[in-house]
């Protein structure tokens, strides 16, 4: 079963594509599939016209389509997640999100757009027919430090919480093979992790 790790950041390097992938290398170690894409690099024209003959744009919607479980990040701007998010969202069927296990993730300066989330985004994910959105997480920027050579770390809070949603999407996955989620012990654990495993080709940026 495979993850899309869908970032929706203007910017890279930043905290949201950090905490995303992040997430997806400890989702790597308990032996899912993952692949990345950031929305940015979608070409700009074909994204705000809504070009589904644009052959970035239809690979883009066919990854979200073939992905079991996606966990998405976004920066809050003004109290709501990136237009740029939502650009990508609206290119998505109605229920371009059915059957699929979410994890929503945003970070932003202060506590002041804690339920951001929960207000802005939730309810276009349900809308889009997801079958389960996991509790969202926020972090803000005294949660989250980036250093050149230790790469992130997260303050006991916030780890806390990107643990709980490792461990939902982890296990809603296993449930959805049909199966009850493993032990530590009994997941295979891949000998690489996520930085050293490629994406698929057409999303290999940054």
């Amino acid at each position: 079963m495979s993850i899309l790790l869908l970032g929706g950041s203007p910017q890279l390097p930043s905290s949201s594509s950090r905490l995303l992938l992040h997430i997806g290398e400890q989702l790597a170690l308990q032996g899912h599939s993952c692949a990345k894409l950031h929305v940015r690099d979608l070409p700009a024209r074909a994204l705000l016209q809504a070009d589904h003959d644009d052959v970035a744009i239809a690979h883009a919607v066919r990854a979200v389509a073939e992905a079991d479980a996606i966990v998405i990040a976004t920066p809050i701007y003004k109290a709501s997640y990136t237009g740029l998010l939502k650009a990508f969202l609206d290119l998505l069927p109605q229920d371009g999100l059915a059957g699929k296990l979410v994890l929503p993730l945003a970070t932003g300066g202060g506590h002041a757009h804690t339920l951001a989330l929960d207000y802005a985004l939730r309810p276009v994910l349900h809308a889009l027919g997801a079958k389960q959105v996991f509790t969202s997480i926020y972090a803000n920027a005294q949660q989250l430090a980036w250093h050149e050579e230790r790469g992130l770390s997260l303050d006991a809070t916030i780890a806390a919480r990107v643990q709980a949603g490792i461990d939902d999407v982890s296990s809603g996955l296993f449930l959805l093979q049909g199966r009850p989620p493993s032990a530590p012990a009994d997941i295979a654990v891949p000998l690489r992790s996520l930085q050293e495993q490629p994406y698929a080709p057409q999303f290999q940026a940054a």
